[in-house]
């Protein structure tokens, strides 16, 4: 068993005993105590499916360590993105693959007036959810994605927008590794690719 598994079960079951030594009633407890066993169950089992996605990415060595090698990427992030993308196998674009994942700068037109570019509110969102999740943490693990971090927002760029610009950009290095087979090269921030 996983040993997240254990301790939430060892958590499921010290709130369940604790439940049975109250000596104290309140409103409330005889639901507590037939609701939690069944939250307890559905922890475990979701536990229990985790470790096996885990197993499944690492039994294919190349698909799970070319995304794990990038800093802000672990074995659920680089499930979640093989199983998004197992359809983009080249000749996708990482271009392509940016906007499926709803991570491409759109431009919005009104009439004859365009308003500038602004991250797409489509795509996939599992996808684009990981991979923005993926560049925060990268903030605290890599300087080159602090480094162009900190660019965008001194281009005025909020929170936000600097993060999704940056997993724009990770979302296009990790294509370009994938297809080339090569494990993620920090590169300096000078050299980071510029992306809108």
């Amino acid at each position: 068993m996983h040993t997240g598994c254990k301790r939430q079960a060892t958590w499921a079951g010290q709130i369940v005993s604790a439940l049975e030594r109250q000596s104290v009633v309140v409103a409330g407890t005889d639901a507590a105590a037939v609701v939690l066993p069944h939250l307890e169950s559905q922890l475990i089992a979701l536990h229990a499916q985790w470790a096996d996605v885990a197993a499944l990415v690492q039994a294919h060595p190349p698909r799970y360590q070319v995304p794990t090698s990038m800093p802000g990427i672990g074995v659920r992030t680089a499930a979640i993105f093989l199983a998004e993308t197992l359809w983009a196998e080249p000749p996708v674009t990482g271009a392509q693959l940016a906007s499926y994942a709803g991570l491409a700068p759109e431009t919005r037109r009104s009439g004859s007036s365009i308003r500038g570019e602004h991250v797409s509110h489509g795509g996939n969102k599992r996808l684009k959810r990981a991979m923005f999740l993926s560049a925060f943490a990268s903030l605290r693990s890599a300087p080159a994605s602090r480094a162009y971090y900190q660019r965008k927002r001194d281009q005025s760029k909020r929170h936000n927008q600097a993060v999704l610009t940056l997993a724009h950009c990770r979302i296009l290095t990790l294509h370009a590794m994938i297809r080339n087979d090569t494990l993620y090269d920090p590169q300096p921030a000078t050299k980071l690719p510029t992306a809108a």
